[in-house]
């Protein structure tokens, strides 16, 4: 039988950080968006109404808070696999991700340019 995952949001979670290829980015923080839909079997924990039971969500968005204000990646797409790997390493419930990163700032008359991956853990351990 196939376990049915449920998907947990973590939507515009704006940070500040260097990322980019040209010399302001290198030298200047930007407002970096981020958006995260874990998959995960919620059902353990709405039985048992338990955080240990839960992808704690709060503990996700610090560390990835934490990597980007500490880390410089060049491009979007090196910045989006460190955080489906922070994903994966913080809780082994979560079994699928989909990290978006937006530069809002990036491109003259866009409202934004950005990276989706999705990943499995299998994926990722692999």
């Amino acid at each position: 039988m196939k376990t049915q995952l449920d998907r947990i949001l973590l939507h515009d979670l704006r940070v500040r950080g260097i990322l980019g290829i040209h010399p302001h980015e290198r030298s200047h923080p930007q407002d970096i968006l981020i958006n995260v839909t874990l998959w995960a079997d919620t059902r353990p924990a709405a039985a048992s109404d338990q955080i240990v039971d839960a992808v704690n969500y709060q503990t996700i968005a610090e560390a990835i808070v934490t990597h980007i204000e500490r880390g410089a990646p060049a491009l979007v797409e090196r910045l989006v696999a460190e955080i489906a790997g922070i994903c994966f390493r913080l809780d082994a419930k979560v079994q699928a991700v989909e990290v978006q990163a937006e530069k809002p700032q990036a491109v003259p008359d866009a409202r934004g340019v950005g990276v989706c991956i999705y990943r499995t853990r299998a994926q990722w351990e692999a």
